[in-house]
């Protein structure tokens, strides 16, 4: 089950194209969030029974991102450079569309790493 519905996608949006976009392929955008920001923060929250109000807008925000980029095939195959980091596409008409940065919405729900108990250690220098 997804956390949060198309519903809440298109009324979040300000995005024609996100308003448009059929409901079952604003599912799809949202599924792309979620695993989006599992990665981030290291676990899901299907478990969570009131989904924190940060988290929800951090869903809102990729869900949108996904819809846009996903919804406009010049988007996809129109764009003349592309930066991983932050998701970063220059389109070919010099207009970019960024990933937005919800690592500070999320950044009290990151799953800290798990210490190691004394087990060994590598270290690696350059040659």
């Amino acid at each position: 089950m997804l956390l949060i519905t198309p519903t809440d996608v298109i009324a979040y949006s300000v995005f024609d194209a996100v308003k448009e976009r059929p409901a079952p392929l604003l599912e799809q955008d949202i599924l792309e969030a979620e695993i989006e920001i599992e990665s981030i923060v290291g676990h899901d929250f299907s478990e969570v029974a009131l989904l924190p109000d940060k988290v929800r807008l951090a869903l809102l925000k990729m869900a949108q991102f996904y819809a846009l980029i996903n919804s406009d095939e010049s988007i996809v195959k129109g764009y003349i450079s592309e930066k991983i980091g932050d998701y970063s596409y220059t389109l070919a008409n010099g207009q970019t569309i960024r990933k937005p940065d919800i690592k500070s919405l999320l950044k009290e729900f990151i799953k800290a790493e798990p210490t190691d108990s004394g087990g060994i250690q590598l270290r690696l220098r350059a040659l």
